[in-house]
């Protein structure tokens, strides 16, 4: 799809998801605030998810209507690292007066190209030492946001990955070392899975044409089963890596329910729904006169556990009773 086609399917649902209208323009209306939303990966799909049904929602609950109280103006990578710094400097042209950064990877380009517009980010992983902030309370400089990363994560996927395999010995780690938050990921799992025995297999992958070779390449070192790591590159692709680790009879294990949905078997972490929407919150703030540098951290609360029982039975697994009785979500 091209820029132009995301941009018309991205005004197309807001104008569609309005829920309540925002006040009365006055007699000489004001320069509406502008948006900027660079993204990197060029994903129809997951914009509709994303940016449409998450991000925008959340905008449209604090009374905001698109076209007629701001203006969102995005500018779409088409998965090239090479034109990424040419794609946010157009975004930074705009003059925005908030960009708005899906995840860490929109994060750090946009800081890397103005330290003065405001950034919000609706998945900060890892920023204070990324630079990206001073501290959660209190982030110092012009990006703030919803982090989605809690302690303890990583040491609960491996606990799912042996319950939901029992016997497993060997654990692979769908890995993405591009992305800003994908490398702390892998010595995390790696030390977890140590400490209960287990070996733990590392592919990396950091182009969508590779996902298909990387669990290939798992596939034949015999991993028992595969931890997706949580970066853009696989939350963007979750059909094509749910797809592909069903062809090849992997069992997945994952931190957002939205790769569940699209057939991945089974996974616990942050409401990435909640995280999307929450943004509204900031930019509201911000378009009020609030500095970012004085809006804390957010972190989720609600953590759900997703289990799809189509995945389980085409791969021949039985899903053990008292993990089904966790579950927040089991799609069957």
């Amino acid at each position: 799809m091209k820029r132009r086609e995301f941009i018309t399917l991205i005004g197309g649902a807001a104008a569609t998801q309005v829920i309540r209208p925002g006040p009365a323009p006055a007699a000489t209306p004001a320069k509406r605030p502008i948006i900027g939303v660079p993204i990197f990966y060029n994903s129809p799909k997951a914009g509709e998810r994303f940016v449409a049904g998450y991000f925008l929602k959340g905008l449209q609950e604090r009374g905001y209507v698109v076209d007629r109280d701001l203006d969102i103006q995005i500018r779409v990578n088409d998965n090239d690292w090479d034109r990424w710094p040419a794609v946010v400097e157009e975004v930074i042209q705009l003059k925005p007066d908030v960009i708005y950064a899906l995840a860490t990877l929109e994060a750090v380009g946009a800081r890397k190209a103005t330290s003065t517009i405001p950034i919000v980010c609706s998945a900060l992983a890892d920023a204070v030492r990324l630079g990206l902030i001073a501290s959660d309370a209190r982030p110092g400089g012009n990006v703030t946001g919803i982090a989605p990363y809690v302690a303890g994560l990583p040491a609960k996927q491996i606990e799912l990955a042996r319950e939901i395999v029992p016997g497993a010995t060997t654990v692979g780690l769908l890995a993405n070392s591009k992305d800003p938050k994908g490398p702390p990921q892998v010595p995390e799992l790696e030390a977890a899975g140590r400490a209960v025995g287990l070996q733990i297999v590392a592919v990396d992958v950091n182009r969508v044409e590779d996902i298909d070779n990387g669990l290939r390449e798992l596939a034949n070192k015999r991993v028992d089963v595969v931890i997706v790591l949580a970066t853009n590159l696989f939350v963007t692709c979750t059909a094509e890596v749910a797809a592909a680790a069903l062809a090849m009879k992997l069992p997945t294990v994952c931190e957002y329910r939205e790769h569940v949905i699209d057939g991945a078997l089974i996974s616990y972490g942050v409401d990435l729904s909640w995280c999307f929407n929450r943004a509204g919150y900031f930019i509201d703030k911000i378009l009020h006169g609030a500095a970012p540098r004085d809006l804390p951290i957010e972190f989720p609360t609600k953590f759900p556990l997703s289990i799809n029982l189509r995945t389980a039975k085409e791969l021949g697994i039985t899903v053990p009773p008292s993990l089904l009785s966790r579950a927040d979500e089991v799609i069957e």
